[in-house]
């Protein structure tokens, strides 16, 4: 069995991580995995984000909606 993290695919062509590359692509292929698994996480901190940002949003228009109701409620009353 393979080891997916000892293949790395380039350009539709596989190489092995320890055989295929010298200690320079060595480097930059693991620069490359770190960014991609901190792009990731961003990700993932953006979409948390996103979805705060929109309930937030929401409760506030609610709030301001059921004023601006008790208000109208308030001056026919």
């Amino acid at each position: 069995m393979t080891d997916e993290k000892n293949v790395v695919s380039i350009n539709g062509e596989e190489y092995n991580f320890e055989e295929d590359f010298d200690d320079k692509q060595r480097y930059i292929v693991e620069q490359c995995r770190d960014l991609q698994a901190k792009r990731q996480q961003a990700q993932f901190q953006v979409d948390q984000l996103t979805g705060a940002l929109d309930f937030f949003t929401k409760a506030l228009i609610e709030s301001v909606s059921d004023a601006s109701k008790e208000e109208t409620d308030a001056a026919v009353g």
